[in-house]
């Protein structure tokens, strides 16, 4: 390819930068004061999108495109102020995770509403009156809006910084990013900032969509795939910094025009089809700016924020009550097959329920007792999967030793990110969780010779003893079991403690000789073998895996899962994903809106629930014994 064709790919990247900066820039403002984790922001860039689309095509002329985008970015803003003071005001005393389970929820219900709305089918806006044209450059034609975005994305940079530099606003946004709570001793109104911030960084996302109406249809899918990439740029970036937002976004912009420019190239006589990498591109760049810089391309090491919500209790070894349930719960199981033999489908749901269990505990392991977050949990689930379904389709192995080679892949997976992964914290390890993941995602998607692509693998059939019903629904809750009682195993042992050590106080736990980092790393690989059984597991019961094994949306829900539970409960991750898995399953099945449905009901036991269900009730029942 010619150096004039490289050229022109990279203006072309350069217009599809100031969309994600615009969205990543709001993103970063409100993490920066609110410390929320806000999965939501990508809803309201997918809303601005529909709107000015809905405003252009129906108003028309300059006016209605032009006036539409302006108008549509205002409405976004006041949506999001909205939010802030009717729902998220009220839980910032909750974990800061525990906030990002209720933004979650609003993803689901705007998700819903939008298909209400304007229906499945995409919105397309018309082209931009008075930019309808193109360029001449390097010998290509170059459309004139494309050139409009060039520029918007460096105007807004400048206008932000003059905000942020030379506006009282702007350094009380700067000042609340380093220490709110000692804003708030000095007098300032945090209600009202927090409010303006959220305001503005939803305008920011809003306009961010609706510029983007003469480039691209505005669909459903919009939402989870604009938040999976602003987060990647923020981080890039650095947390806080907008100009670190507008690098970030523009080297990853151009990082995949390139990919896409170079196509396929000769390495060593093996053709290579780099424009591939384009799915996992961004990722990649994340992967190895985290590694080489920990707090990404501009930013700088978090001040400390003191937590607003309730210290921790101690774990405690289970207490004869517990224990008592806890041998119930075992009796159940292993009468439900017995006891539903009319009901097939009560044994396909109960399987279901224990793999989610299995898997939200094995992540509660490494984010509660750990400390670490993880987005990227998926991965080590389909890689237990993958391996257990191709050791059937190429060796046909039977059931056992797949399931035995299941845990022992996601061990090495786990063991191999983790290593990178434990040297970082906060949300600098939950996104590089995140982009291993969607590396591991790419390879599966595109391996088609080996893993089946989109198709994925089909027919991955239980082989006797375990190729009916009832039998399968005891391994199943067998492995749950003893995946649980492992784990309990470890954090009572001194391993656990060693790691809940270095959780509360990293610099006392090395003072006194605790390995932090290896405790952490062999934390992660544990949870990551215990993740890949239920991944095992997963691929007999339903005879076949896709790639969607592996997508984001399965991390996702494991957060949701053990968030709903309590994140400060060893019977938290149990309760939140049977809990989550019965709800999913029940509202699916009752209304074709059932994404808003349960993001309602997760929205109430939010509000009911700030410490998760186990966490509340077990509030609930102190302040019971408490009263006099």
């Amino acid at each position: 390819m010619s150096l004039n064709s490289l050229l022109f790919q990279a203006l072309d990247g350069l217009a599809a930068a100031s969309g994600l900066f615009f969205v990543a820039a709001g993103l970063s403002l409100i993490f920066g004061v609110t410390r929320i984790i806000n999965i939501a922001h990508g809803s309201l860039y997918m809303l601005g999108t529909y709107v000015a689309a809905t405003l252009a095509n129906h108003i028309g002329g300059a006016l209605g495109f032009w006036g539409g985008i302006l108008t549509t970015a205002v409405l976004i803003g006041l949506i999001g102020a909205v939010i802030e003071v009717v729902l998220l005001r009220r839980i910032y005393r909750a974990p800061e995770l525990f906030q990002l389970l209720a933004t979650f929820a609003l993803v689901l219900v705007i998700n819903d509403a939008t298909l209400w709305t304007w229906g499945p089918e995409d919105v397309l806006g018309p082209r931009a009156p008075g930019l309808r044209g193109a360029v001449e450059v390097l010998g290509r034609y170059l459309p004139s809006y494309d050139v409009f975005l060039i520029a918007a994305g460096p105007v807004v940079l400048i206008a932000l910084h003059f905000v942020l530099i030379r506006t009282r606003f702007g350094r009380l946004i700067r000042a609340a990013t380093q220490d709110r709570e000692m804003l708030g001793a000095l007098g300032v109104n945090q209600a009202l900032l927090f409010t303006s911030v959220f305001a503005l960084g939803s305008l920011l996302s809003g306009l961010g969509g609706a510029l983007q109406i003469a480039r691209e249809p505005a669909n459903l899918l919009m939402d989870l795939t604009v938040i999976s990439d602003a987060f990647v740029v923020v981080v890039v970036g650095g947390m806080g910094s907008i100009p670190g937002a507008y690098l970030a976004a523009v080297v990853i912009a151009e990082v995949k025009a390139l990919c896409i420019s170079i196509g396929v190239v000769t390495i060593a006589g093996v053709a290579v089809n780099v424009s591939k990498l384009t799915l996992v591109a961004e990722f990649l760049v994340m992967a190895l700016v985290l590694i080489a810089r920990p707090y990404g391309l501009l930013g700088r090491a978090q001040s400390m924020v003191r937590a607003l919500a309730e210290p921790e209790d101690p774990l405690r070894p289970a207490g004869p009550a517990l224990k008592l349930l806890g041998a119930a719960a075992v009796v159940a199981l292993a009468l439900l097959p017995l006891l539903a033999r009319n009901s097939p489908y009560a044994l396909v749901l109960g399987i279901d329920v224990l793999i989610a269990v299995l898997f939200a505990a094995s992540l509660h392991f490494i984010m509660g007792p750990g400390g670490m977050h993880s987005f990227g949990h998926a991965a080590y689930f389909g890689l237990g999967a993958y391996a257990a379904a191709l050791l059937v389709k190429w060796f046909a192995l039977s059931m056992p030793p797949a399931l035995i080679a299941a845990p022992v892949v996601a061990l090495l997976g786990a063991a191999l990110f983790g290593w990178f992964a434990v040297r970082l914290s906060g949300v600098y390890l939950a996104m590089l969780t995140l982009a291993f993941a969607q590396i591991v995602w790419s390879i599966v998607f595109q391996w088609s010779e080996v893993t089946g692509g989109s198709n994925g693998v089909l027919g991955i059939w239980p082989t006797a003893p375990f190729d009916n019903r009832a039998a399968l629904f005891w391994l199943t809750a067998a492995l749950t079991v003893v995946g649980i009682l492992l784990l309990r195993t470890f954090l009572f042992a001194p391993f656990g403690y060693a790691m809940r050590a270095g959780r509360d106080s990293p610099l006392r736990a090395e003072a006194i000789g605790i390995d932090v980092k290896r405790v952490h790393w062999i934390g992660f690989t544990i949870a990551g073998a215990v993740c890949g059984v239920a991944g095992g597991v997963f691929a007999f019961a339903k005879g076949s895996i896709s790639p969607e094994t592996i997508d984001v949306s399965r991390s996702i829900n494991g957060l949701v899962m053990v968030l709903l539970g309590g994140i400060q409960t060893l019977s938290g991750p149990i309760v939140g994903a049977s809990v989550f898995a019965l709800l999913q399953d029940t509202i699916m099945r009752q209304t074709e809106y059932w994404r808003a449905l349960l993001g309602g009901v997760i929205l109430l036991l939010v509000l009911a629930f700030p410490a998760g269900i186990v966490g509340g009730l077990g509030k609930l029942g102190t302040a019971w014994r408490r009263r006099p």
